[in-house]
């Protein structure tokens, strides 16, 4: 007899020390690690419509060889890039995503290499109204130095 109330005792402690221990599955969804950053919701391309005047510099410095306006809409459609005296070159959003997107431009004639076609493949991070990234140019050249990357910076024109 005393054998089985101690069985019972144990069966019941453990019992309840599992239930206590273990939390619905709708529970633990909703708990959230102390100290973890909430979820960024992404970025909203309608938040980044209008013009942005943009500069591209040296890979490691501050020099600035180009400057031109990035036209954004409020969809992946019709962005587009101006340099000064040129017309408007389409550009293809590759993937929207976080903070960022993943841009292509061209071919087309490069400001920098006169008659040479280029091709461009850049991120932007938009952030407080500036956009910052990286691109590389793609030159259709046979020469070691077909490629280049350059650094991007610009700001919302109000």
């Amino acid at each position: 007899m005393r054998s089985t109330i101690i069985a019972v005792v144990a069966a019941v402690v453990v019992g309840c020390s599992s239930a206590e221990n273990k939390a619905p599955d709708s529970q633990k969804a909703a708990v959230t690690p102390a100290g973890a950053p909430a979820a960024s919701p992404g970025i909203k391309l309608a938040d980044l419509a209008g013009t942005w005047n943009m500069k591209t510099m040296t890979e490691k410095g501050d020099s600035t060889l180009l400057t031109y306006t990035m036209t954004a809409t409020a969809d992946t459609a019709g962005w587009t890039v101006t340099f000064p005296g040129r017309a408007p070159i389409p550009s293809h959003m590759v993937s929207v995503g976080g903070d960022s997107i993943v841009v292509h431009i061209g071919p087309f004639e490069s400001n920098l290499r006169k008659g040479v076609q280029v091709t461009t493949d850049g991120v932007m991070h938009f952030t407080g109204g500036k956009v910052v990234g990286t691109t590389t140019g793609h030159y259709r050249v046979k020469t070691a130095d077909s490629v280049r990357t350059f650094r991007l910076e610009g700001t919302k024109a109000p």
